[in-house]
């Protein structure tokens, strides 16, 4: 039983559904339960290269899911001001060139005046920064020439994925309000009652109620583990952009652009833009933020047009439940926590939950607390590790002009981890020993591009660098020619997202 729907709740159902509806034997039953008085969040509309195998797994078609979804390709971000308010660097989703055999950033440190090392390793920056697709029409489905994710509508998406699961995977839907939850003998959820069908059992209880957390939260009492002392972001405000010219270009990267208590966000879909500011309150009070983000929209759209823009304010507490899964319930999405929208990070932990769930699934109630303990550490790990992740961007600031930067440098808002690894950094570059868990959330390339995007330098021995300059310098050269050579090949982002809709893209083999 998946309580909730949106985007979690419907990921989930459609990934375990794939898993086992497949196969009427195995005798697992998927029903979603959801309210109609309750609208989504509808602002997560950035996703990882990690949804083109999930969507694949659900049997969604590429063409089906941009068309249906509003979306457009996501080839990584782009950050600018964060340094010191006049400087741009990107975080693509393509790693180095030849990063399983060589550390290319001890090569390229001597000529970081020259190029920047994203440019320097990966021809991702360029072409998304000349707005031009990551593949081909005659790329097959999910397939690419640069690695990518998708922007999208998030109520889109939410919809798409329900009739997909209900129609092709075979997950029951019930709309109705859950008024009570119902305790087993043993302390196990039995069952939740709705207004109007009843009490429905299940084996597993999976909370995908967003912010209420009504079952892992409210009924068992599990608490949120709170990261305002390191991540201070705790609101925003959302705005949906039309374009000013049906056939302007389509942003490739999400473009994170530093203000003086938060960031704001601008995405590309097909038919708006969306955009907003994610600000801490004890920073910046509500009525700046909004001004903020009208004078950075009225840019774009000129002034009426951007005082006249309805906007959307949130409010959030950024922070992850104690644990995850808790006797037979397991929360996923928000209802497990949230920290901000930084690198897009909430859809790929509702992946990597739906994924790990759907390769767990306890055979028994015996083995259920045994796997819920896996469960439980690999999450704990992962949530530290975007806690790590997403505070790297803004310690190595540069900026000294608010005290929102200024706090975010202070030495007991970093957590140990990262000064200890900021520290090793100073001296080794990031590589693969600094990432050593299965599926790990971020590699060392992200690390790379973040620390030498915002200017860090590794005081490395000569030593280290001697042994494969001749094999840098060629990856270095095959950079370059290969960049020139997808330029030439590659259509505009809008463009492509035109000609799939038209003539779909080639067949998987």
């Amino acid at each position: 039983m998946i309580v909730g729907g949106g985007s979690a709740g419907w990921l989930t159902a459609g990934v375990l559904a794939a898993q086992f509806n497949a196969d009427e034997n195995l005798g697992i039953s998927i029903t979603l339960i959801e309210s109609d008085q309750i609208p989504p969040i509808g602002v997560g509309e950035g996703t990882w290269p990690s949804m083109r195998a999930t969507l694949q797994k659900i049997g969604l078609s590429e063409r089906d899911f941009l068309t249906q979804c509003d979306a457009s390709f996501k080839q990584g971000s782009a950050f600018h001001g964060w340094r010191n308010g006049n400087d741009s660097y990107c975080h693509p989703f393509t790693p180095p060139a030849g990063f399983n055999q060589i550390n290319l950033a001890q090569y390229w440190q001597p000529f970081r005046d020259q190029v920047s090392f994203a440019d320097a390793v990966c021809p991702q920056g360029k072409i998304a920064s000349l707005g031009l697709a990551p593949k081909m029409l005659n790329t097959e489905e999910y397939g690419f020439a640069l690695n990518y994710g998708y922007h999208l509508d998030a109520g889109k998406f939410g919809q798409c994925l329900k009739q997909h699961c209900i129609d092709k995977l075979g997950v029951k839907h019930i709309i109705s309000d859950v008024t009570k939850v119902n305790s087993a003998a043993n302390g196990d959820i039995a069952s939740v009652s709705t207004v109007d069908q009843g009490d429905i059992e299940a084996d597993l209880f999976i909370d995908c109620s967003g912010m209420q957390s009504l079952l892992l939260g409210k009924h068992y009492g599990i608490k949120l583990v709170h990261q305002n002392k390191v991540l201070f972001n705790n609101a925003a405000i959302a705005a949906q952009v039309p374009y000013l010219d049906t056939q302007d270009s389509i942003a490739s990267f999400t473009h994170s652009t530093a203000q003086s208590a938060g960031w704001i966000w601008d995405i590309g879909l097909p038919s708006r833009r969306g955009v907003g500011y994610t600000f801490s309150s004890a920073h910046c009070d509500s009525t700046q933020a909004e001004t903020d983000l009208r004078r950075y929209l009225a840019r774009s759209i000129g002034d009426k047009q951007s005082e006249q823009l309805p906007l959307r304010h949130l409010t959030f507490t950024p922070g992850h439940r104690e644990k995850f899964w808790h006797r037979n319930c397991v929360a996923v999405g928000m209802a497990s926590g949230f920290i901000e929208p930084l690198e897009a990070s909430a859809l790929a932990m509702v992946e990597l939950s739906a994924k790990m769930l759907a390769e767990q699934m306890p055979a028994n109630r015996a083995a259920m607390d045994i796997i819920a303990s896996r469960f439980n550490d690999s999450f704990s790990y992962r949530w530290q590790r975007i806690i790590e992740f997403l505070k790297l961007h803004y310690i190595l600031t540069q900026r000294s002009d608010s005290d929102y930067w200024i706090d975010n440098c202070e030495s007991n808002t970093i957590p140990a981890h990262l000064a200890e690894q900021l520290a090793l950094w100073q001296h080794h570059f990031p590589y693969h020993w600094d990432t050593h868990h299965t599926e790990e959330l971020f590699p060392a390339a992200s690390f790379q591009y973040i620390l030498y995007g915002m200017g860090f330098e590794t005081n490395a021995p000569q030593r280290l660098r001697k042994m494969s300059e001749q094999q840098a310098t060629q990856l270095f050269n095959q950079n370059v020619a290969k960049g020139k050579q997808l330029q030439r090949h590659l259509s505009s982002n809008r463009d492509l997202l035109i000609q799939i809709q038209q003539h779909g893209l080639a067949p998987n083999h």
